[in-house]
């Protein structure tokens, strides 16, 4: 939608009728040594790498020129190289790429309001990347091998899965030193160590399926997998519909590529009467514990966030959450004796040795209990306005 210019005194964005829209500044900006490698451009937002402090990025508002989100800047562990801004969605699904100095690849959200932003390697030996033009596919020149990354943000939903949404050709003939200079539609331009151009071309589909997922058309994307037939594209579907909380396609796209466990876990989670807590199973399944945790709590389910920490067998992170918030310890005590038991072990720790003394496990309270629970759990998704409408 905008154009940058860069000159000695400042960098400023324009409309294509030659309106000034913004200014964008930051403290001790240089505009002498900026570059397409150190300035990123997309319909919303601006971000640049700072010359003073390498491992800053300051990310902007494309209209006002203001920082964005808290007006922090974006800091890795390790100088940066390049930097480079998806182009389609919503600014709150933003996402930055960027390759630091020892030429790992990292992706993450250009949305930050205090917490600690999750900045996630999903390459390595990367020493050129582009992100297309239309859908958000990352593409890169990934040590001997071409990469293109067709769902990058499945990294956030389900790690295992990323491999399985990757297409690799060998580009040893491109040279040390070849950069991509273009990814539009399916075709990307790289520029070989010699200076000469080589076009190369992707399969259509991946950016079809963008589409679909964008606009909720969730058969159509599952009748596109079955007509390319392709592993590749099941795999960003799953992605996809995770990330959007449609779980029957997410169910439907995981048995295609015989991700049998994950089909059962996806069941489990459909069967949860939440929102909160299948977000909260869905978080899960990247990793994120901790924030699962924090949504279950933010929204009271507190025997959800304590049954989390049960079936990670973080046993004294359960125990610490029933004591404090002095609900379902007994249940806590329960389970860890079962657990035990089944091991054949004894308990050793103090804190549940201390509390095992005073508390009476009694199994048919705990489920009566646990059954009350998600009862009123049942009864709040109901009465949510969600579920009205």
């Amino acid at each position: 939608r905008h154009f940058l210019l860069a000159d000695g005194g400042g960098l400023y964005l324009y409309s294509y009728e030659g309106r000034l829209i913004s200014c964008p500044k930051f403290p001790g900006m240089r505009t002498d040594i900026l570059n397409a490698q150190t300035v990123a451009l997309s319909n919303d937002t601006l971000a640049v790498k700072d010359k003073a402090d390498e491992k800053v990025i300051y990310i902007f508002e494309a209209l006002s020129g203001k920082p964005l989100g808290d007006g922090k800047p974006l800091t890795h562990e390790t100088e940066i190289v390049e930097i480079a801004l998806d182009q389609k969605g919503h600014t709150n699904e933003r996402k930055i790429a960027f390759i630091d100095k020892n030429r790992d690849l990292f992706i993450t959200s250009v949305k930050r309001f205090g917490k600690e932003q999750k900045i996630v390697k999903i390459g390595t030996m990367v020493q050129s990347l582009a992100w297309n033009d239309n859908s958000n596919i990352l593409c890169g020149i990934q040590d001997s091998k071409f990469t293109v990354w067709y769902y990058p943000n499945t990294v956030y939903v389900d790690k295992d899965l990323l491999p399985k949404t990757l297409y690799e050709i060998g580009a040893s003939e491109f040279g040390r030193n070849a950069r991509v200079v273009t990814f539009v539609g399916s075709r990307v331009t790289v520029r070989m160590t010699d200076g000469s151009l080589v076009h190369l071309h992707i399969s259509p589909y991946p950016s079809l399926l963008h589409g679909y997922a964008s606009t909720s058309r969730w058969e159509d994307g599952v009748r596109l997998c079955r007509f390319v037939k392709d592993q590749t594209l099941w795999a960003c579907l799953a992605a996809m519909a995770l990330t959007n909380q449609d779980m029957t396609t997410a169910e439907i796209a995981y048995a295609a590529i015989g991700e049998i466990d994950k089909v059962q876990y996806i069941n489990s989670i459909k069967e949860l009467p939440s929102r909160e807590a299948r977000l909260a199973r869905v978080l899960l399944l990247s990793g994120s514990a901790r924030e699962a945790e924090t949504l279950l709590l933010q929204a009271g389910l507190l025997y959800r966030a304590i049954q989390v920490n049960m079936d990670l067998y973080n046993w004294e992170r359960a125990l610490e959450l029933a004591v404090k918030h002095r609900t379902h310890v007994d249940t806590v005590l329960a389970y860890r004796q079962k657990f035990l038991e089944r091991f054949g072990k004894k308990e050793t720790n103090q804190r549940f040795l201390q509390y095992s003394e005073s508390l009476e496990v009694d199994w048919d309270k705990i489920k009566a209990k646990i059954e009350m629970e998600i009862a009123k759990e049942r009864e709040r998704a109901a009465a949510s306005p969600a579920a009205r409408t």
